[in-house]
């Protein structure tokens, strides 16, 4: 008899997670609070309260081909970075792929999640819900996957800010923006400089009267575009230049990346020259900042050290009056009201996970956390990738795989396919390469790989361009330069003789 697996939320962990089930012989029963899958990808006018969610105009600022899934590219038509509704799409497709929608039950709230006193011998668990007409129901599972994220509870640290009380403005956290309408002629504060606090401040400045990004410690910040207008993360992120990177030594990689980003402009002279060295901080990923700076619609400034009034004073003794709001991008925490306070053992109360995936102190890996990480890249494959492993580990009890042995072979394919080898040593590191072997092998993950820049030129190739003529010139610029070398010698010996 299959193992029964309670997935809790239907968002992109969600999603994965069902299907990592189905693919281990298990049974996935799946609690969605809303009454729609995609999790924060799904855009709402108005918040609901311990649910993030975008504000309308999001775009990823990782590329699609990084991004997805490993096993179900992204529809070649779309564009390299898409528009949160887009990557909704992409999350809607992969649940009809998959044949998933007929596992969630919708409107249904996970209350409780605990392990029973009397199977304690075999990690089951009594799993509490509340559906959308009120009734209660317990439900008995082998294993639990949690799949509610970490962008569930907003943090407003207002009392790190003396006078914020004397306040009189409108304030709200990141979470409850939605678009720039609001806050039209108005003198906005924006507090944080994370992606967040980048996209709204830069959205801001088009419309409001003044807008101020205050920074405690600056940020680098990245464009996503590269190379000949390629995603910045594809040609970043190689097997090749990770390898560089490692063996390099960490102050010459601090260097070069930062010279190269201050070769655009000038980190320190656009205020945003960060305290931390490039490595030792997530970059900021913003087209459009430095030149809300430039143009003087938006104006960074350093941290707040107290609000006077409607008088916002700074920790350089400047002075900003008359804000009329503060929007606060200053992040979030996970929370988990319907696990057992004892699953808290770590510092400060904090939850403590082997792998970022299991919480240690259980006898039985039969209870997972799924997507409870801080990337600095694509977070969709990482948490398909701890699906995979946490399904793996809950189909076979007896047997707990510290790898998952997918991780291609790389110098096996330089010799057997050089072609693919080249693309997987050479090329991005797509999520791709980690279905040509192991558990879970697709067959179509050869394909995807060499067909990679086809996608990511397919939505921008929209208007047939002629081929550039050959041109003669540089020829004859070098024939040229030869002929006068070989007078000019001639002309040496014909003096010497």
């Amino acid at each position: 008899m299959a193992r029964r697996v309670a997935v809790i939320g239907a968002g992109s962990s969600g999603l994965t997670c069902i299907k990592c089930c189905l693919e281990e012989g298990l049974e996935p029963v799946c609690f969605e609070s809303s009454d729609d899958i995609g999790g924060l990808w799904r855009f709402k006018e108005i918040p609901e309260p311990e649910r993030s969610s975008t504000y309308r105009s999001l775009v990823t600022n990782t590329s699609k081909e990084m991004m997805c899934f490993s096993d179900l590219p992204m529809p070649a038509h779309f564009p390299n970075f898409m528009h949160n509704s887009q990557l909704l799409q992409y999350l809607q497709l992969y649940a009809a792929h998959f044949n998933l929608l007929q596992h969630i039950h919708f409107q249904t709230t996970v209350l409780t999640v605990k392990q029973r006193p009397d199977f304690a011998c075999s990690g089951q668990w009594e799993v509490l819900t509340e559906d959308r007409d009120g009734l209660k129901k317990i439900h008995i599972f082998d294993a639990v996957l949690v799949c509610t994220g970490h962008y569930t509870k907003p943090v407003m640290p207002l009392k790190d800010f003396p006078g914020f009380e004397t306040f009189k403005g409108e304030y709200c956290h990141s979470s409850e923006y939605k678009d720039p309408e609001p806050y039209k002629g108005k003198k906005v504060m924006v507090v944080g400089i994370g992606n967040s606090g980048g996209d709204i401040a830069v959205e801001l400045s088009r419309v409001a009267k003044k807008t101020f990004l205050s920074t405690r410690q600056g940020a680098w910040v990245l464009s996503r575009i590269s190379l000949k207008g390629r995603p910045i993360d594809m040609i970043g992120v190689t097997r090749l230049l990770g390898l560089v990177t490692l063996l390099l030594p960490r102050r010459l990689v601090n260097w070069a990346c930062e010279r190269e980003l201050n070769q655009k402009y000038d980190h320190r002279l656009y205020g945003l020259m960060p305290k931390n060295r490039f490595l030792d901080q997530r970059p900021l990923v913003n087209d459009d900042l430095p030149g809300c700076i430039l143009l003087g619609g938006l104006v960074i400034k350093p941290n707040i050290q107290e609000f006077q009034g409607s008088n916002v004073v700074f920790e350089d003794e400047t002075v900003e009056e008359q804000i009329d709001t503060v929007i606060f991008c200053t992040g979030y925490t996970h929370n988990f009201p319907f696990l057992s306070t004892s699953l808290f053992t770590g510092p400060s109360f904090n939850l403590t996970l082997y792998k970022h995936v299991l919480p240690p102190m259980l006898e039985h890996p039969t209870l997972a956390i799924i997507g409870l990480i801080e990337a600095w890249g694509p977070i969709m494959p990482v948490v398909e990738m701890q699906a995979r492993w946490a399904t793996r580990v809950i189909s076979d009890l007896k047997y707990t795989p510290l790898i998952l042995g997918v991780r291609p072979n790389i110098l096996r394919l330089l010799l057997t396919d050089p072609r693919l080898g080249f693309s997987v040593l050479f090329g991005p590191c797509t999520p791709y390469q980690f279905r040509l072997r192991g558990p879970g092998k697709w067959a179509g993950a050869r394909n995807a790989i060499l067909t990679v820049w086809d996608r990511v030129s397919k939505p921008m190739m929209t208007r047939v361009v002629p081929e550039p003529r050959p041109s003669r010139l540089p020829k004859l610029l070098v024939l040229s330069t030869l002929l006068k070398s070989v007078i000019a010698v001639l002309l040496k010996l014909n003096k010497k003789i």
